[in-house]
C-alpha cells in the first residue's frame, strides 16, 4: 500500500458517471480501492441519482439537490442532465444526446467549483463508456483521464475493432457473415453485440462507442471490471493495438470473502428481503434463481412459458419480475403464483449478492448483464443465458463456449423461447457436473485476482503508482 504523505493525501481522483445503477457501482468500488492506497475519490453524477437513492432513503432530506454529500468516506457531487426534476427523459437516444450537450459544461463547472484554486488537486479523472466526452473535459484541464470499461474484455476487442474498421463484420448486403477475431472463438450474428449489427435500431449508443473508441489517444489507462485469468486470451490480443488493465471483479466484497460492511455501492430499487428467510428452508444447490434485470419486460406469452417451465421442473425457484416504472405489471398467468406457492416465491426485486451466495441456490437464469454474470462467477454459480439486447448476446456466448459455466437458451425464429427449450435448460445445468466445475475454479481464481499480490491487485497499484509519479512531479 502507498504511503501516505501530506503532498498524496491532497491528490483526488475524480469519478464521472450518469445514473445508472450498473455504471456508478463498478466506479464507486473502484474508487474505495484507490481510497485505500492513499488517494482522495469524489464521484460526480447526475441530480436524478440524489432523489431516486438519497432523498428516498431519508425522511428529512431537502427537496433541493445539495452541492455534495458524503457516503463512506467518498464524496458525491451532483450535476445536472439537462433535464428538470420529474421530467421524463424520453428515449435511450434522445437522453444519451442530451447529456452528450449538457453534461460537458456542467462536468468542467464541477471541476472549476471544487478543484481548481483549491488545496485539492485533481491527478486523475475516470469515466466509464458511455459517457466518453469527459475525456475532452479533462483534457481541456491538462487532467490525465482513465475509462472504466464496465463490460466484458471481449466487448471492448469487438467495439475497438469494429469502430476503428480493423474486421470485417456483418452488413445489410451480408448479414449472417461469422464473424474471426484473434482471442475470441468464431462468432455468429447472434453472438455479437446487438449495436454492431445492421439491424440495430439505437442510432446514439454506436454514435458514443464510435466517439470513444475511435479517439482512445484521449486516454491515458482503459481499465476493466474483469480479471486477467478470466479473459487472459483476448486481453493479450489487444496488448499491442490498445491495451486493457484488469482491475476487477468489482463487486461487493461480501462476494469475495471480505466484510460486506465494506461495499460502496448504492441501490436504485428497495430489495425485498423477505426472500432470504424462504432461502434458508430449502435444500443445498436446489433453487432456480431468475432475474432479468430492471429494464427487461417480457410479453404476457413469454411469462406464461417461463412460469409452465419452472413449475414443470418440480425444483424451488425464485423468480424476480421488475415492472418499469409509470407501467402497468405483465401479468402472470392467472393462479400460478397461488399454485406454486409451496415450490417457489417471485419477489419485484430482491438482494441479488446476497441471494447468489446462498448455499441453496443452484442456478442462475440471467438476461447476462456484465455486473450480474460477475456476481454469479464470484460466487461459483453456473448460469442459463438469456440474452436481449447490447452486450448480452456475447456474454451468453462466453458463459456457454469459453467460460463454460453454463448454457444458453435458443429462441425461435420469432424470438419466442418455448417452455421445452427452458425446461432442457434446467435439466442440463442440473445434470452438468462440468458448470459446477468450472464455477468453483473461477470462484476462486476471482478472489486470487484481487487478494495482495493478485493481478488485479498489482494492476490497481501501478495504476495509482501512476497517478502519483504523474502528478508529483509535474
Amino acid at each position: 500500500m502507498a504511503s501516505k504523505d501530506k503532498t498524496q493525501e491532497d491528490l483526488h481522483v475524480l469519478l464521472v458517471a450518469f445514473s445508472a445503477q450498473g455504471h456508478i457501482n463498478p466506479l464507486l468500488r473502484l474508487g474505495k480501492t484507490l481510497q485505500a492506497r492513499g488517494l482522495q475519490v469524489t464521484l460526480a453524477t447526475t441530480e436524478l441519482v440524489y432523489h431516486r437513492v438519497f432523498k428516498s432513503s431519508t425522511a428529512d432530506a431537502p427537496d433541493t439537490v445539495p452541492t455534495s454529500i458524503t457516503t463512506d468516506g467518498i464524496e458525491i457531487i451532483f450535476f445536472s442532465d439537462g433535464f428538470g426534476t420529474g421530467q421524463n427523459r424520453g428515449t435511450l437516444d434522445s437522453f444519451m444526446e442530451h447529456i452528450g450537450k449538457f453534461g460537458p459544461v456542467n462536468v468542467s463547472n464541477v471541476i472549476k467549483n471544487h478543484f481548481i484554486n483549491t488545496s485539492r488537486k485533481l491527478a486523475c479523472i475516470i469515466n466509464n463508456p458511455f459517457v466518453p466526452w469527459v475525456a475532452d473535459v479533462a483534457a481541456s484541464y491538462n487532467i490525465p483521464c482513465a475509462c472504466l470499461w464496465i463490460q466484458p474484455c471481449a466487448l471492448y476487442a469487438i467495439y475497438y475493432r469494429f469502430y476503428n474498421n480493423l474486421n470485417e463484420f456483418p452488413t445489410l448486403e451480408n448479414p449472417s457473415m461469422s464473424v474471426n477475431l484473434p482471442g475470441l472463438p468464431l462468432l455468429q450474428p447472434q453472438d455479437l453485440p446487438s449495436f454492431v449489427l445492421p439491424s440495430n435500431p439505437f442510432g446514439s449508443m454506436p454514435k458514443v462507442l464510435a466517439e470513444m473508441l475511435q479517439h482512445m489517444k484521449k486516454l491515458k489507462w482503459v481499465l476493466a471490471n474483469s480479471f486477467y485469468e478470466l479473459e487472459k486470451e483476448v486481453i493479450d490480443s489487444m496488448g499491442e493495438l490498445c491495451p486493457i488493465t484488469t482491475v476487477g471483479p468489482l463487486v461487493p466484497p461480501s462476494l469475495l470473502g471480505e466484510d460486506e460492511n465494506e461495499d460502496v455501492g448504492i441501490e436504485m430499487w428497495k430489495p425485498q428481503d423477505s426472500c432470504m428467510e424462504w432461502l434458508t428452508h430449502q435444500p443445498p444447490s436446489s433453487v432456480i434463481y431468475v432475474s432479468f434485470g430492471s429494464l427487461i419486460v417480457f410479453t404476457a406469452k413469454q411469462l406464461e412459458s417461463i412460469a409452465k417451465a419452472l413449475k414443470n421442473s418440480n425444483k424451488p425457484f425464485l423468480w424476480v419480475i421488475k415492472n418499469k416504472e409509470g407501467e402497468e405489471p405483465v401479468p402472470l398467468p392467472e393462479g400460478f403464483v397461488e399454485e406454486s406457492k409451496e415450490q417457489g416465491m417471485v419477489v419485484p426485486w430482491c438482494p441479488q449478492t446476497k441471494v447468489l451466495s446462498h448455499p441453496a441456490i443452484a442456478c442462475f437464469l440471467t438476461h447476462c448483464g456484465w455486473n450480474s454474470m460477475l456476481e454469479a462467477i464470484t460466487t461459483g454459480t453456473p448460469m442459463i443465458a438469456w440474452p436481449q439486447w447490447t452486450d448480452q448476446p456475447t456474454n451468453a456466448k462466453l458463459i456457454s463456449d469459453v467460460f463454460r459455466v453454463g448454457v444458453r437458451l435458443t429462441p425461435g425464429s420469432d424470438g419466442f423461447v418455448a417452455t421445452e427449450e427452458v425446461e432442457r435448460a434446467f435439466e442440463e445445468v442440473f445434470a452438468a457436473e462440468e458448470f459446477k466445475r468450472n464455477a468453483s475454479e473461477l470462484k476462486r481464481a476471482a478472489r486470487e485476482a484481487v487478494a495482495h499480490g493478485g493481478s488485479s491487485d498489482r494492476n490497481i497499484q501501478s495504476f495509482v503508482d501512476e497517478i502519483i509519479g504523474g502528478k508529483l512531479n509535474t
